[in-house]
């Protein structure tokens, strides 16, 4: 029990530093591909890695888990969740630092929070609220009361342009709920396939007249970082680790995700920071670490932990 534990452990943290990295890199291949064209790159590498890992777990059957799709909710998934996050998501960190976008991302949690109780008509507590309250100021903090075009690329757009990413998110969470009984495995290589599908329209008009970019091969590891692992090996370790941890303390090292890719941005990227921006992200975090811990009576009905952007 006690190596399961620790398995479980080392997984979540090794996808927290992934994923947190994600971050610094697109941040730097995203000056080197346009960033509609990266968001089709990665997203198709990601879904013909976990197509491949789903035909490779399900041998013959995966025929079987094929029929009866709901199709059209696939479409809106992967639109949602993957098309608008990832085009709104690049074109963000190509204004605004690696750092800042970090932070802004980790109000994911509160978005989905908001718009389970609008329309999920899921009850909020008065401890939720206030968290809320708190990650909505620690977003205002970062977001708009920085300074605009400063050494930390901190721009005003590219922050609202992250916000959107995060609100597609929310949306994609609560609209993943009427899947919620399917393979999480097939439903998302299917989501991410068909984001990716949509995508392509979005990379020929980038790219339209000029040529596709010429890619070097540490810009297509980067990439392949990206796709692969990030949305895809990532995917397996996270569901790992939930098998091998509670619910709650995966949600716990969930909360560290936005911590890890500014803390990696800052240390990579040598961006600067305000003092605005950390209490922005100090408010963020504890908003999100209110909002999200079950109460005792909670706890034995709480939901899996939402899986984070890929």
């Amino acid at each position: 029990m006690a190596n399961k534990r620790l398995v479980g452990l080392v997984s979540i943290l090794f996808v927290m530093i992934v994923w947190g990295s994600s971050f610094a890199v697109t941040k730097v291949i995203v000056n080197v591909v346009p960033p509609l064209t990266l968001a089709f790159y990665r997203c198709s590498i990601g879904a013909l890695t976990l197509l491949s890992i789903f035909f490779i777990r399900k041998g013959r059957s995966a025929g079987r888990h094929l029929a009866d799709i709901p199709w059209g909710v696939i479409i809106l998934l992967g639109f949602t969740g993957v098309t608008v996050f990832y085009i709104f998501f690049n074109l963000s960190v190509r204004l605004t630092s690696a750092s800042v976008g970090a932070l802004l991302q980790g109000f994911i949690p509160i978005c989905i929070a908001v718009l389970a109780a609008v329309f999920l008509k899921e009850k909020l507590s008065i401890k939720q609220v206030f968290g809320i309250i708190l990650s909505v100021t620690g977003v205002i903090f970062i977001g708009f009361l920085s300074s605009n075009q400063s050494s930390t690329g901190n721009s005003i757009t590219g922050n609202v342009l992250m916000i959107i990413a995060v609100i597609a998110w929310g949306v994609y969470t609560i609209i993943s709920k009427k899947v919620a009984d399917r393979d999480p495995l097939l439903i998302t290589s299917l989501c991410t396939l068909a984001g990716s599908v949509l995508l392509l329209p979005a990379a020929v008009y980038e790219n339209w007249g000029k040529g596709w970019p010429s890619v070097s091969f540490s810009g297509w590891l980067a990439i392949v970082f990206l796709g692969a692992l990030a949305s895809g090996i990532c995917y397996l370790l996270y569901n790992k680790s939930l098998q091998l941890l509670s619910a709650a303390e995966v949600g716990n090292f969930i909360n560290l995700d936005p911590l890890v890719g500014f803390i990696l941005a800052l240390a990579f990227l040598h961006e600067s920071v305000t003092m605005v921006q950390i209490i922005g992200g100090v408010l963020i975090v504890v908003g999100i670490v209110l909002s999200t811990t079950p109460s005792p009576v909670e706890k034995s009905s709480a939901d899996p932990v939402s899986l984070p952007p890929l």
